[in-house]
């Protein structure tokens, strides 16, 4: 069986990390390429940098970020924000990501999950998917959460899955940093009807809810921010716990 994944994911705003609560209330967690080096030292297994408010500026200083971060880490990283179309997956290829994740572009224009695919290898395209709860269902976000679509999860998901994408990141907004847990039961029904692997993100409190989404929800990875930026649940801790608890992750 593969090995479990442990992912921390730093959100970008002007140059800084920071976290907030359901999308909003964000608050500075540290300089990026630190913060990125310190939990590759501690046995992470990939990192995730989303430039969370990538307007043309901040694009390129995020190409300059992405090639300080290269320079300094030496795990796998996932870059997103602000990517459109080819060129800009190249550029930050060539500034050193090994991945990219496309949202809301992604939704906007499918096609550009095939051309990524085609292009540079599914490995390459990470589909992230920022869905919560509504009386219809799991519905899709767009533009950080701001704007509700007509798309459904699962649907969506599944699309994805069969245009070239190499893997889901799927965050429930409604348990984005409230640290109770995963949305397990969404992801079980992810894991179990694509052929890709999914990444759990938003929810993780606890050492616990990291072995509950990679059992019960079926997770092929688990992205976590504020309990590794504010020093609650060390990575090398959760690893050696989850090793206990025989789960197959990388010590």
């Amino acid at each position: 069986m593969l090995a479990k994944r442990i992912i921390p994911c730093l959100d970008i705003k002007n140059g800084q990390t920071v976290k907030g609560t359901n999308f909003v209330n964000l608050r500075e967690a540290g300089d990026p390429v630190e913060l990125g080096k310190a939990y590759s030292d501690q046995g992470a297994d990939e990192l995730v940098y989303l430039d969370i408010t990538a307007s043309y500026e901040g694009r390129k200083t995020f190409t300059d970020l992405v090639k300080r971060i290269a320079a300094h880490i030496s795990i796998p990283f996932t870059v997103g924000g602000g990517i459109h179309e080819l060129s800009d997956v190249d550029r930050l290829l060539s500034a050193g990501a090994d991945k990219v994740s496309i949202n809301s572009s992604a939704i906007k224009n499918p096609q550009l999950i095939d051309e990524i695919a085609n292009h540079f290898g599914s490995q390459v395209c990470v589909v992230a998917i920022d869905a919560r709860q509504t009386a219809d269902g799991w519905k899709c976000y767009l533009n950080g959460g701001r704007v509700e679509t007509d798309r459904k999860l699962f649907e969506w998901a599944k699309e994805a899955n069969e245009r070239g994408a190499g893997e889901i990141l799927f965050t429930s907004m409604d348990h984005d940093g409230v640290k109770n847990g995963y949305a397990n039961d969404a992801l079980a029904i992810l894991s179990d009807s694509l052929t890709i692997p999914v990444i759990a993100s938003g929810g993780a409190g606890k050492k616990e809810h990291f072995k509950d989404t990679f059992i019960n929800g079926k997770a092929d990875a688990a992205l976590a921010a504020s309990v590794f930026h504010f020093g609650e649940i060390p990575i090398p801790e959760l690893k050696s716990y989850l090793r206990k608890e025989g789960i197959n992750v990388r010590i």
